[in-house]
């Protein structure tokens, strides 16, 4: 049964000149001032959410980004601010970029907010698909291999200085402690200072590709998954929730299809659905000119690729368009009826979901996504009568 509904802003800024016919994506340059604006509107849309019965507000890590489309580089320091400028609301990190962090710093800065903020900020991990960002610092990732073998190794040290009271690592990568003498003494093991309070420790990861190998690691450690973008379109995802089952399965942890997943879906809501995909056009075309750039969209073509660069060109070629995603069930448009039954359809068909991801697209700006979100939460919402905001956990 789904009960909870949560939003992820990756930390787009108020864009201009969108769409297929508007500024090619590695044409934008944006005044710091407007970059910094990603910032104030995550708290505008954070603190209305909270207001609303919303379950968590999720951002998400990047850098670098100069064209204004993700603009947020510290998702643990930006909770912790909207955490003091919100009451109940989970705060989100969707993702932390592993690689690009030291493992055990990421699970310090994690630890030392959730203590914080007694428990209102949501783990997440991530492997990164920007090479700008992740080569930039140093780590692998147009090597996708070293990639995940990096990350692996980096979620099994954070997840053990979680757990353990004493912990030590060898492996590929890192060696924790070193072995140096330290006050009469050689370095044998560390403490993480502080842990979280709450342990287990609630984890999300994005399932994109959705490989056995993926699926198991994250079962392995209790890594929950957050399934949107290009798999939450048609049979796609009905496969990443088939597999994501068989691979609980496989490490005997029976789940029910759909448990301890998310399905995150772009949205936007008119008085029609015709209506809707006719305003929303042109932001789910500047959504496809900044994914499609990264190869994270599936069915997009090489040729299609260098068409969406092209202002001209592209008003006009065959390129992904909104009628498409929606009718792939990936694009949620319409009235409230039309979210609703969409949902609903969802819970039914999987009997242990119990939480939907809406957000928007990038380019809508902030007055149109506190619109949005403010008419989905008193329109949809109220449909799903155990809905229940979350309550903070009090530190004792």
């Amino acid at each position: 049964m789904i009960t909870k509904f949560d939003s992820l802003y990756a930390g787009h800024t108020d864009l201009d000149n969108i769409g297929y016919g508007g500024t090619p994506i590695n044409e934008r340059r944006y005044s710091n001032a407007h970059l910094a604006t990603a910032l104030s509107k995550a708290e505008s849309m954070a603190t209305l959410m909270d207001g609303l019965g919303y379950n968590c507000f999720w951002m998400a890590e990047h850098h670098f980004q100069r064209e204004g489309t993700e603009c947020i580089p510290n998702t643990i320091l930006m909770a912790l601010h909207l955490a003091h400028r919100t009451k109940n609301i989970k705060i989100g990190c969707g993702f932390n970029i592993t690689p690009m962090w030291h493992p055990l710093r990421l699970a310090e800065d994690f630890a030392t907010v959730d203590i914080l903020t007694g428990g209102r900020i949501v783990f997440g991990v991530g492997r990164g698909y920007h090479t700008r960002e992740v080569e930039t610092f140093g780590s692998p990732l147009r090597d996708q291999e070293a990639n995940r073998a990096l990350f692996e190794e980096q979620v099994d040290i954070i997840f053990n200085a979680f757990n353990n009271e004493r912990f030590s690592h060898k492996g590929k990568y890192y060696t924790l402690p070193p072995e140096v003498p330290y006050r009469g003494y050689t370095l044998k093991e560390l403490t993480l200072v502080p842990r979280p309070f709450k342990l287990p420790v609630e984890c999300w990861q994005p399932i994109q590709g959705g490989s056995m190998r993926a699926l198991e690691f994250m079962a392995k450690h209790g890594i929950q998954g957050m399934v949107g973008g290009g798999s939450a379109e048609g049979g796609a995802m009905h496969k990443v929730v088939l597999d994501w089952q068989t691979a609980h399965a496989t490490l005997g942890k029976p789940i029910e299809l759909g448990e301890r997943l998310c399905f995150g879906f772009h949205f936007y809501m008119a008085n029609s659905r015709e209506q809707g995909m006719k305003e929303a056009a042109k932001y789910y075309e500047e959504n496809m000119k900044m994914f499609g750039e990264l190869r994270l969209v599936r069915a997009i073509t090489e040729e299609q690729i260098e068409i969406m660069r092209d202002p001209k060109r592209a008003p006009n070629a065959k390129l992904p368009r909104i009628e498409d995603a929606v009718k792939a069930g990936g694009f949620l448009c319409g009235n409230a009826d039309d979210l609703i039954e969409h949902i609903k359809a969802l819970e039914k068909k999987y009997p242990g979901l119990d939480r939907i991801s809406v957000s928007l697209s990038v380019g809508v700006p902030e007055k149109v996504a506190l619109e949005q979100l403010d008419r989905f939460a008193k329109e949809v919402m109220p449909a799903f009568k155990e809905a229940k905001a979350p309550q903070p956990m009090l530190v004792r």
